[in-house]
């Protein structure tokens, strides 16, 4: 029981210095690369909403042509 208390805290401070190392190994983006991503994903969202709405609209159109 005394085993499970005394092992707790250096489990965190394990997994605490584990996390901080793989931090260390990520490539963050520099600022160019994540303004260039970023465009690409707000593009992306942008051409996805404006598709949906089609369809929805062609899809509205039909249903009230049928009905």
């Amino acid at each position: 029981m005394a085993d499970k208390k005394d092992t707790a805290p250096a489990l965190k401070r394990s997994w605490f210095q584990e996390l901080k190392i793989e931090f260390g190994k990520i490539t963050w983006p520099n600022r160019v690369q994540l303004a260039k991503e970023t465009g690409v994903v707000v593009v992306s969202a942008v051409l996805l909403g404006a598709l949906i709405v089609v369809v929805d609209w062609l899809l509205n159109l039909a249903l009230q042509f049928i009905w």
